[in-house]
């Protein structure tokens, strides 16, 4: 009997010990989370469903979406509304889309999404195959070949040609092409004489016409009229939700994409890349369009709400359902952190 009273003090000694330890903050073995304990939501995605568009929109991302880096899940599309129905549905979680596109879904999702860096300046360029064409003013009196009727290509080269005194009514006429692939094929067989197109199929324009000139860089006409916006076409947007649930994702996203566009622009190796996941159809075409693309890395710290709020109100002008109807909010450019 003495044994087991003495064992029981013995056990309720180092019971009492313990607890005692435990309350003034030693923690043994302790393998919980943080952020659990301090009922704080991790910062961090285990997963980011990244979306993007083919073509120039996309160029910037290739090294990134070929790293392997299981934080990412990538999809392509060469569709908008596949990108639109995404983001909508909540199934992706950052996209590249054009930019007028951006503003359209942050007006449809009331708020719901968030411009977080711009990725691609113009990509739109005047085309010449009969060296008729030097200058804008060199347009009037001409019929130009153009694709994108009743939308942004639209939009901008009618705000170009109005601003440098020519009536895109009456002193040109204007031929509007079903898509891209048609026109190029009319300039490449010199049936079309004077057409503006984007990048890569300026490209492969020029690839395949010896006699085609890219003649007018519509980024450059841009900036001469509107020095304190830009011509831009490509950006990237994040789910309101998903970049104030977890951002360090979105923080951590960017710092790696600035690099992926870094690697676009200068290594020897990005045509190859861009063309090996189907960006562009081809690593010839990708290296000679890779400088017409004007890929680029503008955040909030480098003046993207100025340079896009700018390029969006030309476009309001225009046609205010060009950009959803109405002009974004405040919230609509994302803050780095």
């Amino acid at each position: 009997m003495k044994k087991l009273i003495s064992l029981l003090l013995v056990l309720t000694f180092v019971f009492t010990c313990f607890v005692g330890c435990t309350k003034s903050g030693d923690v043994i073995n302790d393998n919980t989370n943080t952020n659990e304990e301090n009922n704080e939501t991790p910062k961090v995605a285990e997963l980011t469903r990244v979306m993007s568009l083919k073509g120039p929109t996309g160029m910037g991302m290739a090294k990134l979406m070929t790293d392997g880096d299981e934080k990412y899940s990538f999809s392509l599309t060469s569709m908008p509304d596949d990108v639109t129905s995404a983001i909508i549905s909540k199934t992706v979680d950052i996209a590249a889309v054009p930019t007028n596109l951006a503003s359209v879904l942050y007006n449809k999702t009331e708020g719901e999404v968030k411009v977080i860096a711009l990725n691609t300046l113009g990509v739109l360029y005047v085309l010449n195959t009969d060296n008729s064409i030097n200058s804008i003013e060199d347009l009037k009196g001409k019929t130009i070949g153009a694709t994108g009727q009743a939308s942004t290509p639209e939009y901008i080269l009618r705000y170009v040609l109005s601003e440098n005194g020519i009536d895109p009514d009456k002193d040109v006429t204007i031929n509007y092409y079903t898509d891209h692939a048609e026109l190029a094929t009319h300039m490449i067989n010199g049936t079309v004489s004077i057409g503006m197109l984007p990048e890569p199929q300026v490209s492969t324009v020029l690839m395949k016409n010896k006699d085609a000139q890219k003649v007018i860089n519509l980024t450059e006409e841009w900036d001469k009229i509107s020095p304190d916006s830009a011509l831009v076409q490509g950006c990237l947007v994040v789910r309101t939700e998903f970049a104030e649930k977890y951002p360090d994702s979105v923080e951590t996203f960017l710092e790696e994409y600035k690099a992926s566009v870094e690697y676009a622009n200068t290594s020897e190796n990005a045509a190859d890349t861009i063309s090996a996941i189907g960006i562009v159809p081809s690593a010839a075409i990708a290296k000679l369009a890779i400088p017409g693309c004007n890929i680029t890395f503008i955040d909030s710290e480098t003046g993207m709400k100025e340079k896009l709020s700018g390029f969006l109100n030309v476009l309001y002008t225009a046609n205010p359902k060009s950009v959803g109807g109405a002009l974004p909010l405040d919230d609509f450019y994302y803050e780095n952190k």
